[in-house]
């Protein structure tokens, strides 16, 4: 069993008592290593229900049986818990989510029923060299470096301060200055019922295809644990300024040269990621219900730190295999020096679980194995100057979602797989 440090436990045991004039009960589904965490930080909230999920999305019919599997609760905790739940996360477990807030006990089911990978999928061919090598030498880490430096220069861009506010009105502006003459291109600000802080949306119209929709996301806010609040200093300057940087960077190149894909291409930056996925599993829920057709979704969450030999880990669980394998195909044809790795991160661990657990396909391209992730997240030190004040490590994160916006947005229609 996963034990907390005593004095976290005292810790979380005060700033619980702080927050308890104003807890409101919320669902909550949580891997297994999570659950017994939590059973630390608030003993009394029990699972009720429990499954056995396979970690990878499988087709209609196909049965489990001998595919890895992770144990999920569903749970009914007080909102309050939940920063100190996401803080003795990263501190036992050393990775950020582990939970997935839900709207109520129906939507919270849901996530015990193993999603249903679509029948339909995208060629996964690669077939726009033209496009993908005349764009990616355009891409500049400076340009990332910048928006990294803005991002971080916020007190704090938590979901409910109003730092967190700005921060994503900054995005959006930024967002509509990049799409600045381009009437097939619209920047909106997705609100949350339950916070302030808004997502932020920019999407580029697909041409003929444009039913078929295309996701590239990191989320937008920042946390230093348990306690974050309006004065609490929290950069997040790899966690997940350098996502959104690296996307922007990658709008910018794209809006620049005119690119039309035939697909619809969508770019998001997450509110409220650090407690639960919530702004992520809004967006995703809401897609779901409108039977909007998204055939792929990648997530950038922390792409500035080089904690491995390889360059970039794609995470095998909870995301989808097919795509996986595109994604390390894209590298090899057009980043052959890039080394890609293979690694795992456990139930929710960002906002693809919003895609995957929705039966889209996601993908989650990450800085360094697991075991070797950043340690200076969730603390005052994840700063630029953490990172040796470059970006050169975040720059391939946009090369390869170009590449990857390009090759699956100027496809056409999916087709039975």
């Amino acid at each position: 069993m996963l034990t907390l440090k005593p004095s976290l436990v005292a810790l979380l045991a005060a700033t619980s008592l702080a927050g308890a004039a104003q807890a409101a009960p919320v669902w909550i589904s949580i891997g297994d290593d999570a659950y017994q965490l939590l059973q630390q930080v608030s003993p009394k909230s029990l699972s009720q229900e429990s499954r056995q999920l396979a970690v990878s999305a499988l087709p209609a019919g196909v049965s489990a049986k001998g595919v890895a599997t992770e144990k999920v609760h569903l749970v009914q905790v007080d909102d309050s818990v939940l920063p100190q739940l996401s803080d003795a996360i990263h501190h036992s477990l050393r990775h950020c989510g582990g939970f997935i807030v839900h709207k109520d006990l129906q939507d919270a089911r849901s996530a015990l029923k193993a999603p249903v990978a679509s029948a339909l999928l995208p060629s996964y061919q690669i077939n726009d060299q033209a496009v993908v090598n005349k764009l990616l030498p355009q891409l500049q880490d400076s340009n990332i470096l910048g928006t990294i430096q803005s991002l971080s220069n916020y007190q704090n861009r938590f979901y409910t301060t109003s730092h967190g506010v700005n921060a994503s009105n900054w995005i959006a502006s930024q967002w509509r200055q990049l799409a600045a003459g381009r009437g097939d291109v619209t920047v909106e600000q997705f609100a949350h019922s339950a916070w302030p802080q808004k997502s932020v949306i920019l999407t580029i119209k697909g041409k003929d295809n444009a039913a078929e929709t295309l996701v590239l996301g990191g989320h937008l806010d920042s946390t230093v644990g348990n306690g974050t609040g309006e004065t609490s200093r929290a950069p997040g300057a790899d966690d997940d300024a350098s996502g959104i940087a690296s996307l922007t960077e990658v709008i910018r190149v794209l809006l620049a040269n005119n690119y039309q894909p035939r697909r619809t291409i969508k770019f998001m930056a997450y509110a409220a990621e650090e407690v639960g996925l919530r702004g992520s599993s809004d967006i995703a829920n809401r897609y779901k219900q409108q039977k909007v057709n998204v055939v792929g979704a990648l997530q950038l969450d922390m792409t500035n730190y080089q904690g491995s030999a390889e360059d970039i880990f794609l995470f095998t669980d909870y995301t989808n295999a097919s795509q996986n394998t595109f994604l390390a195909n894209l590298a090899k044809a057009y980043l052959p020096n890039l080394k890609v790795g293979y690694s795992s991160c456990g139930y929710a661990c960002s906002d693809h679980a919003s895609w995957h657990k929705n039966g889209y396909p996601a993908s989650f391209p990450f800085e360094s194995a697991f075991n070797q992730s950043n340690p200076n997240i969730h603390t005052v030190r994840d700063t630029l100057a953490s990172a040796g004040n470059q970006a050169r490590h975040a720059l391939k994160f946009s090369q390869l979602a170009l590449a990857y916006a390009v090759e699956l947005g100027s496809d056409g229609p999916a087709v039975k797989r």
